[in-house]
């Protein structure tokens, strides 16, 4: 069984892939807001290099790195299977 953080940050990366954020396009923090754990998660993300992290003067923006594509797909499909299709 998955922990809540597992899914919350299987949910954020889903959304980050959704709208195609990888590398160097990136989406603010600010656009996360729902997220109850985001620092955590991201702190959590960052460890393992699945996200990267760009912070500029006004506001800090995250993205997908496209170097772990594969586990990043397998992850959110591990914890929010329901996904699959809108999954490119």
């Amino acid at each position: 069984m998955f922990t809540q953080l597992e899914k919350e940050e299987a949910e954020i990366m889903f959304k980050l892939a959704r709208k195609e954020n990888w590398g160097a396009k990136y989406d603010r923090t600010e656009h996360f807001k729902r997220f109850q754990n985001l620092n955590e998660s991201i702190k959590n993300l960052s460890k393992l290099r699945w996200i990267l992290i760009y912070k500029k003067q006004h506001f800090t923006g995250i993205s997908l790195n496209p170097e772990f594509k594969r586990e990043i797909k397998d992850f959110i499909l591990l914890n929010i299977p329901h996904v699959k299709e809108m999954l490119k």
